[in-house]
């Protein structure tokens, strides 16, 4: 367990199940509050939803072994299996967020965030507080980067577009 699980847990014990679900919602909000701010499909509870919906699959198949593997003796069980399963479920839902019209893909960003989100959910409700929190920085650091860069190269091309249009007329 990460450091800063075993502090959490020391400190809050039984009820650190509902602060990774407090931790989850926050994170999730924080995702979606960049998605409603561009005016994506996907927002604010639409994010929230993933990663709370994540954490607490993720919190109930690892205590779910505690809980019910001791009732046969030849019980065995995989604390991340439901996790796993959280992946194809955003697999699903992601796809109904892309649309294509003709050569325009749209909606690519909010399927991976939605992949992301989830990830982010599934790691909080292992208790790996570290290094989720961690990506989501980085992550934003390098969204904020990755947007400069798309919106410099748009203009760039945009101003390459335009000239060629008026040595034409």
């Amino acid at each position: 367990m990460a450091d800063s699980a075993k502090y959490v847990s020391s400190h809050l014990g039984e009820y650190e199940i509902y602060f990774r679900i407090v931790v989850s919602a926050l994170l999730g909000l924080l995702i979606g509050f960049d998605r409603t701010h561009k005016h994506k499909p996907a927002g604010v509870k639409t994010y929230t939803f993933v990663t709370v919906a994540s954490a607490l699959i993720t919190i109930i198949s690892i205590e779910s072994v505690d809980t019910y593997s001791h009732l046969h003796d030849r019980t065995m069980m995989d604390p991340m299996r439901l996790t796993a399963q959280i992946v194809s479920g955003l697999g699903f839902l992601g796809a109904g967020l892309i649309m294509k019209t003709g050569f325009e893909v749209k909606g690519l960003t909010s399927a991976a965030m939605i992949l992301f989100a989830g990830g982010v959910g599934i790691g909080v409700g292992a208790g790996f507080y570290d290094i989720v929190i961690f990506t989501m920085g980085i992550t934003f650091i390098f969204i904020r980067v990755g947007g400069w860069i798309e919106k410099r190269e748009h203009v760039r091309l945009e101003k390459r577009v335009s000239s060629k249009t008026r040595t034409t007329q």
